[in-house]
């Protein structure tokens, strides 16, 4: 029933303005003036656009008055998060100050209280973007101004805006300054969570998701800081799926160069059996968590669709996914074999999809860049 009353909202009130919305900033993408950060801005709109589509089906939780907004906000967010996420990525002589510098933004773009217009602009070079950066973070800011219950969720959202960034920004650090800064700030991060440190650093990596899920509540006036805070625990349990299993499926892709170190989410558990543990004792946390949630079975089906969309990925057919999934099928039955077979010919159509527009839009994409 939820995914019935989910696909509904999405489709008649949600797919349109996100299309739109990912219209709007490919236009600006594409009116930076540094080619380097050009290039990377359209490649992440071009490669992890579909992140903002599928955040969006939290907006089809918001009151159909406040959808439009949420969704502007939702998509904003995701793309100054992925962008800033490939920003951290290039090499750095101090990658925590610079990754702080770099986060600022996206950190303070949930909390409208605090508005960029005060801020000085900052002067690195990496952010010679022609104010796009800057756009996406105003424009979320100015969103989210607009929904009744911001108040109630906006520390609990900066809170996870600050867990996700110094997540990524820790591990990206990690090849330069090694893995005990990360399991030092991982640990003190779970003090009070009940979770592993290494629970707590994959659920913090894609605690962008949980931030999504709050503005979606923001959009609701009965929301209240209670509320907030049982999201974000949910959320929190939520998001190590995502991270866990991405790593899982592009184990091959992301494999480092001979005589290198790969360095990833994945890679600080050493024994496979206790990563499979962990994902099958994190899902039935999860789902246990997200049904006591206002809305819960809204949350377990976003949830499912999650774990199907990675299981669908033509990485998930290596031999480490499959006591995985097998283990995962089992917490979620019987929820998730049509969710795979759904996804499964999603993706089958996609790639038709791809395969027929590749000549036209091929062309217009390539270039010097």
């Amino acid at each position: 029933m939820a995914l019935a009353v989910a696909n509904v909202r999405y489709w008649t009130s949600v797919a349109t303005v996100v299309r739109g919305e990912l219209r709007r900033w490919q236009a600006r993408a594409g009116a930076i003036a540094d080619p380097d950060l050009r290039a990377l801005a359209r490649k992440k709109l071009h490669d992890e656009g579909f992140h903002a589509e599928a955040a969006a089906m939290l907006a089809t939780l918001a009151p159909r008055e406040h959808r439009r907004t949420v969704v502007e906000a939702i998509v904003a967010l995701e793309l100054l998060y992925d962008y800033l996420d490939g920003l951290t990525e290039r090499a750095s002589d101090d990658p925590l100050r610079d990754g702080e510098r770099l986060f600022a933004a996206y950190i303070e773009a949930v909390a409208p209280p605090l508005r960029s217009a005060g801020r000085e602009p900052c002067d690195d070079a990496r952010l010679k973007d022609s104010g796009y950066l800057q756009a996406l973070s105003g424009a979320v800011q100015t969103a989210l101004a607009q929904l009744p219950a911001v108040d109630a969720v906006a520390a609990i959202a900066k809170r996870n805006a600050k867990r996700s960034a110094r997540a990524q920004i820790r591990m990206h650090a990690a090849g330069v300054l090694g893995l005990a800064q990360l399991e030092q700030w991982a640990k003190e991060e779970a003090a009070e969570t009940g979770l592993g440190w290494r629970e707590l650093l994959a659920g913090a990596a894609s605690s962008v998701l949980g931030v999504h899920a709050l503005i979606a509540g923001a959009a609701d006036a009965s929301t209240t800081s209670d509320d907030a805070a049982e999201l974000e625990a949910a959320y929190l349990s939520i998001c190590l799926l995502p991270t866990l299993l991405d790593g899982l499926v592009d184990s091959e892709e992301d494999a480092p160069a001979e005589g290198t170190e790969r360095l990833g989410y994945v890679s600080v558990y050493e024994d496979p059996d206790e990563l499979t543990r962990v994902l099958r004792e994190g899902a039935t946390r999860a789902v246990r968590q997200a049904r006591r949630l206002p809305n819960g079975a809204h949350h377990v089906m976003l949830l499912v669709g999650v774990v199907g969309y990675y299981g669908s990925a033509r990485g998930a057919n290596r031999a480490a996914m499959q006591p995985v999934l097998a283990g995962l099928r089992a917490e979620l039955w019987p929820l998730l074999p049509p969710t795979l077979a759904v996804m499964h010919a999603w993706r089958a159509v996609r790639r038709l999809r791809s395969r027929l527009s590749r000549p036209a839009s091929g062309a217009a994409y390539a270039g010097k860049e």
